[in-house]
């Protein structure tokens, strides 16, 4: 006992001793009113000195769990005792007390069910940005700035619509993209999911039916679901949603929203074409079905001309509800989003957002502002869209010598969806190129029903180097080429 005590270099030595002595106490290792080794010798036994053991003993008659007696040393607490003999050790089978919600949650989550990748394995499943981009001195300026303008403030509570300096920037930034922010107004939320997630929760089911692109978002077909809606998917092609398809649904049943993801879409990195938004904007409006767009790397086009969010197709009108995030370009930990809709339904959404979560961290999204008002994420974006059009066209150029056979879509983002031969299997590719060392999503992931898309893949490639990305590619392909000999 005592010598077995294992620091690390986090933490300050005393608090570690402390914890230490207390996890002994509340296990029994030691019992009340029994003496403790003196300073010194309780020094020489954990190898540290003696100034810390007398900060240690110092926080636990702090806390109540020693107590001193002049002369004699210091003793074990007997409020041990009592916290021992009064444990009860009940038990409950928590299976059996969790909802359908949380049952349906745990079912649908792909952190635990997925194709994760091991250690050393080349993974292309992540369509996170490639942390080494980051430009951590900018970021340090920032926050440095802007705790010495108003750090006390930032650490109280905030408010739950969000930080005024922060909202006024992305108002500002919606603008530029051509939004008409007349009659809108915006809720700072907790990235993507949260916003979604606020936005199906304050929405009233009237059919209970919801239309998407098929495939779409995993995290959003999951969020729709779990929300209790029933999932009609609309077929990609190409150049975006098939619009025949589309008005025959809308023809014959009634919906009570449709969520997009018209630029780099994901699975597909689909960019829809400018004919078809206007035609979906204006089916939409004739059948008044309410479009939430998900501004999904708006920011990463690497071919052709500059393509607008819907919502700036929409002029004064407010059927349309847009959720950014910077997350999949710039610092996803920071867990910062944003929500452009109709003033009163952003009213009802901060209300609920203030009963959830009381508000985003005032602390990052005051970070995300100085660090955007400084001028830096113009100077990054340029760099990392640099960065990221080399490994994009890096991996089609993989995939059209390896995998001639497969059909690739793309024009932006993070990652390529490929289409293989009907009767190759991506699951049975997966786990045979995983014996190998390389990982991918199996497409099946993204679509609506059972036995769609089995043939196909998301292949993310922003975190995954150059050499990997050739070894990777040429693996799957040579995979795929002993699998159909």
């Amino acid at each position: 006992m005592y010598s077995d005590l294992q620091l690390t270099e986090d933490r300050p030595v005393y608090i570690q001793v402390k914890d230490y002595l207390k996890r002994l106490m509340l296990k029994g290792g030691l019992q009340p009113n029994q003496k403790l080794p003196s300073t010194r010798e309780l020094s020489t036994l954990m190898k540290v000195s003696r100034s810390t053991i007398l900060l240690a003993y110092a926080e636990l008659e702090e806390e109540g769990l020693i107590y001193a007696l002049k002369g004699k040393g210091n003793y074990v607490s007997t409020l041990i005792e009592t916290q021992q003999t009064n444990a009860i050790h009940w038990q409950l089978d928590w299976t059996a007390e969790v909802s359908d919600y949380a049952i349906q949650a745990e079912q649908y989550d792909l952190m635990k069910h997925g194709s994760g990748a091991e250690r050393g394995e080349i993974s292309f499943t992540s369509i996170a940005p490639d942390e080494k981009l980051f430009d951590l001195q900018n970021v340090k300026r920032a926050f440095l700035d802007r705790m010495s303008l108003e750090g006390e403030v930032l650490l109280n509570y905030g408010y739950a619509q969000g930080y005024k300096p922060l909202m006024n920037y992305l108002m500002n930034y919606m603008e530029n993209k051509g939004v008409d922010l007349t009659g809108k107004d915006i809720l700072i939320t907790n990235g993507f999911t949260e916003g979604f997630d606020l936005l199906l929760g304050a929405l009233r089911k009237k059919s209970g039916k919801a239309l998407c692109e098929n495939p779409t978002h995993h995290t959003a077909i999951k969020n729709l679901k779990l929300h209790q809606f029933q999932l009609t998917g609309i077929d990609m092609e190409p150049d975006g949603l098939d619009l025949k398809q589309l008005e025959q649904q809308l023809a014959g049943s009634a919906y009570d929203l449709a969520y997009l993801v018209p630029s780099y879409h994901n699975p597909t990195g689909i960019v829809t074409s400018p004919a078809k938004r206007t035609e979906i904007i204006r089916l939409m409006n004739e059948y008044q079905v309410p479009i939430i767009e998900d501004g999904f790397n708006e920011e990463l086009r690497y071919s052709g001309s500059h393509v607008s969010p819907l919502i700036a197709s929409m002029g004064k009108g407010n059927g349309l509800v847009y959720l950014g995030s910077f997350s999949k370009v710039l610092f996803p930990g920071l867990r910062v989003g944003w929500i452009i809709a109709d003033a009163t339904l952003i009213d009802y959404l901060e209300s609920m957002k203030r009963a959830r979560s009381i508000h985003t961290s005032t602390l990052d999204q005051s970070l995300l502002y100085q660090y955007l008002s400084n001028g830096n994420f113009e100077k990054y974006l340029k760099r990392a869209r640099t960065e990221y059009k080399r490994k994009y066209e890096l991996a089609v150029h993989c995939l059209k010598r390896h995998l001639p056979m497969c059909q690739i879509s793309g024009a932006g983002g993070l990652h390529l969806f490929v289409q293989f031969p009907p009767e190759v299997r991506t699951r049975e590719l997966l786990a045979a190129c995983k014996v190998n060392g390389v990982t991918f999503t199996p497409g099946d992931t993204f679509y609506l029903e059972p036995g769609q898309g089995l043939h196909t893949m998301r292949l993310g490639f922003s975190r995954v180097s150059d050499e990997n990305i050739r070894k990777g590619i040429r693996i799957i392909g040579e995979t795929v080429a002993s699998m159909m000999s």
